[in-house]
């Protein structure tokens, strides 16, 4: 009875051992396939994109930051929380810092910032439509790239500018970032810069040259063209700012043309951004430049703004993104009631 009792107990402990070796083989195996469906993952990703490594030592080095943002933007969906989605996108093998010293370049004047005592000549409250979109009016021209250059600056002056032009004129013509990269000497070209600076720089020069003309090359150290710059196509009499912290005086303002803002644009979330209205997370503290071009309300009454960015069509919904507005704080989400400010045709 004993040697039969001890049999069994033998036989039920060899079965669990067994099992036991089982499972961690499957485990083992499961975590082995993730590993290489992460790889073949990043194969596929550096083809989509044509990202091309100097050694294998760099490829291992992004491929562990590209992991870590793939598994961000996947336990971010997941959880499925937010009214918006994020996605892998070009930025997906890029540290933080590095994104942000790239992609972003907004800077303001060292010592200096832009009033909050402006009046704004937008005071009609009466006059603001329920929505807008300014490229149903075709005031807004395609999404374009800053690429590796920190001129952010020069793509959301620009945006306004050609936005007021069309506006005066009902001609939308591409104008040149490139100009204001090579020439606004008061800014610092892919290093950063302030969209009032480059405003105020327009009116001097008396206009901007075309994109066609004056072609983006996405680098600065260049002096300025200045024969390029002679060929002027869009004038502006000056800027305004709008009043800071007032997304009521932003709403009017928008309501009669683009207008230029500053944001926190070096999150995660915001980075990888795909669809839905964005709602954070995001500090206040501005580090991009962004268009606004329009406003409205979803279907769940969420109010947003419409913003167009510079990060080319593979970012956001075709290169916009949605992003609530109205919240309780007044700076505005992630600090975009701050310093917005547009051009005066």
């Amino acid at each position: 009875m004993a040697s039969t009792l001890q049999c069994s107990c033998f036989c039920i402990c060899l079965s669990l051992f067994l099992a036991l070796g089982v499972w961690v083989s499957q485990v083992k195996a499961r975590a082995l396939t993730d590993e290489v469906s992460m790889v073949d993952l990043h194969e596929q990703w550096m083809a989509q994109y044509g990202r091309v490594y100097k050694d294998a030592l760099e490829k291992e080095k992004r491929f562990l930051t590209f992991k870590k943002n793939v598994e961000f933007i996947k336990s971010f969906n997941k959880a499925g929380d937010k009214p918006y989605k994020l996605s892998i996108n070009l930025f997906a093998d890029l540290e933080d810092e590095e994104f942000k010293a790239t992609r972003t370049g907004y800077k303001s004047p060292i010592g200096q910032r832009p009033s909050s005592n402006t009046e704004l000549r937008y005071n009609d409250v009466t006059n603001v439509p329920a929505s807008m979109d300014w490229r149903e009016k075709g005031a807004v021209t395609d999404i374009k790239n800053q690429g590796e250059c920190g001129c952010c600056w020069a793509f959301t002056t620009v945006a306004a500018v050609e936005g007021i032009t069309q506006l005066k004129t009902g001609q939308l013509v591409s104008l040149s970032e490139q100009e204001l990269v090579d020439c606004v000497s008061t800014n610092s070209g892919c290093n950063g810069g302030w969209m009032d600076n480059a405003f105020q720089f327009i009116k001097q020069n008396q206009g901007l040259s075309t994109e066609s003309n004056y072609p983006y090359e996405g680098m600065d150290g260049k002096p300025c063209n200045e024969e390029k710059a002679a060929n002027r196509e869009a004038m502006i009499t000056g800027y305004e700012d709008v009043p800071s912290r007032n997304e009521q005086a932003l709403l009017m303002a928008v309501a009669n043309q683009p207008v230029s803002i500053t944001i926190d644009g070096s999150g995660d979330p915001f980075r990888f951004y795909s669809s839905g209205i964005f709602t954070g997370d995001c500090e206040t503290n501005p580090t991009h430049a962004v268009t606004l071009i329009g406003y409205g309300v979803n279907e769940e009454g969420i109010k947003y703004w419409l913003v167009k960015n510079s990060w080319g069509t593979d970012w956001g919904e075709d290169g916009y993104m949605k992003i609530q507005r109205d919240v309780d704080a007044k700076e505005g989400l992630c600090g975009l009631a701050l310093y917005p400010s547009y051009p005066i045709a």
